[in-house]
């Protein structure tokens, strides 16, 4: 376990020096680690020489304290998971190695076309927070190649441009999303569901799979009791994304247009 850049620098050239022209992978989270993280480890496991998880729980992509206060910390569990899937390395910075307090917050990565769509127009900032911090943490990388969940689309798709638009050396993988056997997508913030709202939230899914529009799937949610943020059927990437929630908890999902 690496607290800071300095460690994790001066372990990854230990490795490199053994191993010249190994493959090195990242895996960056927020930790309260589930399935579709150790699916992310298991594609880097398979393709690299040497696997990196990051856990950083970053600040700067909550647009609600409130939701910052609340996120999950599962140390020890988290741990235990990158264990049993052969992660070499865990990196787990607190808040001022990554934001410095006199620089920290003053450069950012914004992206101003896509990041404003979608839950960028529901959640202000907050890509510009997920751009930034994963500009950070791919550069303190140094990967070969670093591993994304397909669950979160938009933002995979933001990352992959961001890739191309700064000539960055990692490639980014996208992994396709995890799913329970009532088909909801593994999600964190799953825990925070009560337990009508969990008994009711495969709905979600099966409706984005079903409805025949964007339109019909809003008025299908919102009849199940679903508070809408947006249903948006992407007919150039052929992909229907929705965000919704349930009590106090919100739940992105996206299926392709069959």
């Amino acid at each position: 376990m690496l607290h800071t850049v300095a460690e994790w620098r001066a372990s990854r050239a230990e490795f490199l020096a053994k191993t010249p022209n190994a493959t090195l992978g990242v895996v960056p989270t927020m930790g309260a680690l589930h399935a579709g993280h150790a699916s992310l480890f298991a594609a880097a496991r398979r393709d690299c020489d040497l696997v990196l998880a990051t856990l950083f729980v970053n600040p700067t992509q909550f647009d609600d304290p409130s939701d910052l206060a609340r996120y999950p910390r599962t140390l020890d569990a988290d741990l235990a998971l990158m264990a049993e899937q052969g992660v070499d390395a865990a990196l787990i910075p607190p808040v001022e190695e990554l934001y410095p307090p006199d620089t920290g917050t003053h450069y950012t990565v914004q992206e101003d076309h896509f990041s404003r769509t979608l839950c960028g127009t529901h959640r202000p900032g907050h890509f510009t927070g997920v751009l930034t911090v994963v500009m950070k943490l791919l550069q303190i990388a140094g990967a070969t190649r670093a591993y994304f969940g397909e669950k979160d689309w938009q933002q995979l798709q933001l990352i992959k441009g961001m890739a191309t638009a700064f000539f960055l050396e990692t490639e980014i993988i996208g992994c396709p999303s995890v799913r329970g056997p009532d088909g909801l997508a593994l999600s964190s913030r799953n825990r925070h569901l009560s337990p009508a709202e969990r008994a009711l939230a495969p709905q979600f899914y099966k409706t984005l799979c079903t409805a025949p529009d964007a339109a019909s799937a809003t008025a299908q949610l919102t009849a199940l009791g679903f508070a809408v943020d947006y249903v948006e059927d992407l007919k150039a990437h052929q992909r229907r994304l929705s965000a919704i929630r349930l009590g106090n908890t919100r739940l992105i999902d996206n299926v392709p247009l069959s």
